[in-house]
């Protein structure tokens, strides 16, 4: 009996490994999230206005690339980036702090791309727009 119950443990040890091995990959690699609305929100958290429009947001944790309505597009540097996703690409959470360039003008951003309840949200922030933030959900995350 203890040797199968020992089998037993050390086979579902494996099996939690591998599956935590996944999900820490996953934050090794080039992510891209796309979506085909974006609300500007207020202090609130209360969505202003909504403009239809397809933007994708990749990302790794050297960079960040966002291209919305197909040309207008940001890009920046990693500053720091935390990545924990319990199931990759569903349930969890990336935060990126970057220095973004739109068109010749930095803001010091923040990123967070957030699983929860099967839908991922990604909300922009940065210190240069106090009291506004950019929120999309995804269609696609991958």
């Amino acid at each position: 009996m203890k040797t199968k119950f020992n089998l037993k443990t050390i086979i579902l040890s494996v099996l939690l490994m591998v599956a935590g091995s996944a999900a820490f990959a996953q934050c090794d690699k080039t992510a891209t999230f796309t979506a085909s609305t974006t609300n500007y929100l207020n202090d609130k958290g209360a969505v202003e206005r909504t403009k239809d429009e397809e933007s994708v947001v990749t990302f790794n944790k050297k960079e960040v690339n966002i291209t919305t309505g197909g040309s207008h597009e940001l890009t920046g540097t990693v500053k720091t980036y935390t990545c924990n996703w319990a199931t990759p690409y569903k349930t969890g959470k990336t935060v990126i702090t970057t220095l973004i360039t739109d068109g010749g003008r930095d803001m010091n951003a923040t990123i967070t791309i957030e699983g929860k309840d099967g839908k991922v949200t990604l909300t922009f922030e940065a210190v240069e727009m106090p009291g506004k933030k950019i929120q999309l959900q995804a269609d696609k995350f991958e």
